[in-house]
This record gives structure tokens, sequence and C-alpha cells, in this order.
């Protein structure tokens, strides 16, 4: 099994009446700035051990799992908003950043949340790094109903059971599943990320990602105002993309590449990188390729 070279701790944190898990490498630094890591939808922050234990320094890294993931609560409510986590992140950050700017990175879902935040509050975000954070494709007013619709729709079957996710006879099982997923992920990554990815419950190995995770969002996703945020940021920003085209093989031709790159053209101070030989989840695939872009970014 993969051996870590950095060990975590972990952290719990009270964040808007849940008890959030914070995973936490290295100590606090005079003059160096937290690095936040946020990872994407059905990840975990233990997810950032490889980049982590790639870094050629230690640093002072903290991973929450979000809401309803991991070792962090699930709200009571049955489902979940953007906007929650854009103030979770601000609670953390309270928590955390000392009053001083941190150095924020986002996988997928939490590129996309550290995007937005960072437009939202500008002065509190001294790098970021944005690490395959597409977004949605653009919505039409005329999707209202059918969204709406579909939302009450699955909410009902969240609660007729129907939604549940699957679980697996063993930790072994769950690393298969991962590297179906992903055929770059070795056998000891896959075996180490299992076990923090899953626990065992009366002899079932099952996900820590709430089920409810699955819902549409009952928002229409609105280009105008992301980009309006987009314009807002401040700090400079690094996007990452894979060599792999990860965003046109989930939509199919709704939403593509150079559509986001457009999109991109809305921030201040932006530079772009390529990591090669990777698919989605880059952190996984080449994580040594990933550690030396960040470094070169965040202390230059």
């Amino acid at each position: 099994m993969y051996q870590p070279r950095r060990a975590s701790r972990s952290e719990f944190v009270p964040i808007r009446r849940l008890r959030y898990h914070v995973r936490a490498w290295g100590e606090p630094t005079p003059g160096q700035p937290p690095l936040v890591m946020v990872h994407g939808w059905m990840d975990v922050a233990a997810s950032y051990q490889f980049v982590v234990d790639a870094f050629s320094q230690d640093r002072y890294v903290i991973a929450p799992d979000w809401r309803g993931y991991g070792l962090t609560e699930s709200p009571p409510a049955d489902n979940y908003w953007f906007p929650d986590y854009l103030a979770d992140l601000d609670f953390l950050l309270d928590h955390y950043g000392g009053g001083q700017p941190v150095d924020l990175v986002g996988h997928s879902m939490g590129g996309n949340v550290a995007m937005l935040y960072t437009g939202a509050r500008p002065e509190r975000i001294r790098r970021l790094v944005n690490l395959e954070g597409f977004g949605m494709p653009a919505t039409r007013p005329s999707q209202a109903p059918g969204r709406y619709a579909k939302w009450m729709d699955e909410l009902k079957s969240l609660h007729r059971g129907e939604m549940s996710l699957k679980d697996y006879d063993s930790a072994g099982g769950v690393a298969r599943r991962l590297m179906k997923t992903n055929r770059r992920l070795s056998q000891d990554k896959a075996d180490w990320l299992a076990r923090h990815w899953a626990r065992e419950d009366n002899g079932r190995w099952r996900i820590l990602g709430d089920a409810a995770h699955k819902i549409v969002n009952a928002n229409l996703f609105r280009v105008d105002e992301v980009l309006e945020l987009y314009r807002r940021i401040m700090a400079p920003v690094l996007w990452v993309e894979a060599s792999d085209d990860s965003l046109s093989q989930w939509w199919q031709g709704r939403f593509t590449l150079p559509e986001f790159h457009e999109r991109l053209a809305a921030v201040p101070q932006l530079r772009k990188a390529t990591v090669q030989d990777a698919g989605h989840m880059l952190h996984h695939d080449q994580p040594e390729l990933l550690a030396r872009l960040l470094e070169d970014f965040l202390d230059s």
C-alpha cells in the first residue's frame, strides 16, 4: 500500500453548526500563508496526500472535507447548494487564516467554489489555483420549470431510498472501483485512498458521501453571474487542465473546453498550464508534475 511521506492530522472545527473535519499537514510558518486545498464532488481531503508528499519543502496545508463528505457531518437538509460551500470556506478561513490572505487550490467542484469565493471575497486570497473546475453549461430561463420539477422528483426518490450510494464487500472492492473510474490510478494508491474514501459499517464498506449530493440543483447556472465574479478576482490565478479533455467527455457537446476558455478571459490575472498524461483526477495521476506547477506559481 502507498506510504505517505508527510503525515497528516485530523482536526475538527465547528463551522455553521456542523462538526467539520479538516486534514492538516505541517505547522504554521511566520510569513508564509496557509495553503488551503478543497476537494471535488464525491472526493475527500485525503485525496491531496500524493501532491503534499511531492512538494519539495514542508508547507502548512489545510484541506477540509466539505459538508456531507468524508468525516464532516451532513446537514439536516436533504440537498446541497453552492452558496453553502462558499460560506463554509469563509468560516474556515476565519478559523485558520489569522486575518491574512491565504493561497487557495480547488479541484473540480472545489475549483468552481474557489473561483466564485475569490470573486466574492477577493481580499482574502493571495493566489488561486483552479484544477479542472470548469463550471457548468449555460442555461436558459425556459429550463427553470423542468429543473424545479426534476429537483422535486429527485427529492422524493431520495426519501424513498432510491438514491443511496453503492456499498462494497471490502476495501479492495472500493479500490477496484476507484481504478475502474481512473485507469491511471495505481494499485497502491487505490488501496490507500479506499480507506479514506469509504469506511466499514456492519461488514460493508460504505462511501463517505451523502447520497443527497446526487440531487440536481434547483437553480439554473447563470453564466453572467459567474463572469461578474471572475472579473472581481484580484489574485493571480493559475488554471490547470489535464491533457485528457474530460469536459467534452462529460457534456457530449453541450459544453466544450473552448467555451470555458472564453469564460476564463474574464479573469484579470490568469496563467494556464496543462498536465500531460493525466485525466480529470490529475492530482492522482501526476502529483509530482502538479506539485512543481503549484510551487512555481505560489512561490514566484
